[in-house]
């Protein structure tokens, strides 16, 4: 479904990203994992259309994506950033239905729009929140209201940027369930994270960044090794079998 083919991306004289050549097919979660700084957010920006890259092509159906017309664009991908501050007095719900405007053809929203919404809502658990005005929300209850509105988008890829900050953990396992769901149902998700573990038992491919190179890329198991981690986070690791399968990852507390 998306193709990166030789992409970079340089601010003055420093790359931020360079030649970084995935395919990510459809129905699958990805993972962009790696140190603060490792070109994680740069990627998902480049992916969405909101940069340009440097060198290089993005792909997405086989057309470049800077092909699309902005409208056809926002109905075939949604992107959740990372920084996501509104100040304005809107409640929840006015917040979730900003995502059905690439829908709307410059018209009001329906019933069936408002119906969208309140199922988003619903499935993030933030239903609650529909008449609060968003400023009043805490983190976590704005994240959950921001990955509401991005599914009452309704596309077909999911850019997400740290879509776990600031929730507890019952509703990170929600939130990347749901992504899991929604890939389960032919959709596309690609998820920057720093969780480690949250990342190996979730994603079905990570990419492993540092200084905005490809250091692995491939399945959970073939990418948190002890040697990979160690060599691009700078700290040594242990990385044990979880009961389920997947690499359990922690900083050794072994400095020696």
């Amino acid at each position: 479904m998306i193709e990166l083919e030789g992409i970079g991306y340089r601010i003055g004289g420093n790359w931020l990203v360079r030649n970084i050549n995935i395919t990510i097919e459809k129905g699958t979660l990805w993972g962009f994992v790696g140190p603060n700084g490792a070109g994680k957010s740069t990627l998902l920006r480049l992916i969405s259309g909101e940069l340009l890259p440097t060198t290089g092509e993005i792909r997405i159906l086989g057309k470049p994506i800077h092909s699309y017309a902005p409208q056809t664009l926002a109905r075939l991908r949604a992107y959740l950033q990372q920084k996501r501050d509104i100040n304005f007095p809107f409640t929840s719900l006015e917040i979730v239905l900003f995502g059905r405007h690439p829908h709307l053809n410059g018209t009001k929203e329906t019933t069936a729009d408002l119906l969208i919404a309140k199922e988003a809502l619903r499935q993030v658990e933030a239903h609650m929140f529909a008449k609060r005005l968003y400023p009043t929300l805490s983190g976590g209850e704005a994240s959950r209201v921001d990955i509401a509105r991005i599914l009452t988008q309704a596309p077909d890829l999911f850019l997400l940027d740290e879509p776990t900050n600031h929730l507890d953990p019952r509703h990170q396992v929600q939130i990347l369930n749901l992504c899991k769901t929604i890939c389960g149902h032919g959709k596309t998700a690609i998820t920057a994270i720093h969780d480690l573990n949250l990342a190996s038992m979730y994603t079905h491919r990570l990419l492993l960044l540092k200084d905005g190179i490809s250091v692995a890329c491939g399945t959970p198991e073939a990418v948190l090794t002890l040697d990979l981690l160690s060599e691009t986070y700078g700290i040594p690791f242990e990385v044990l079998p979880h009961p389920d399968g997947y690499p359990w990852v922690m900083p050794s507390l072994n400095t020696s």
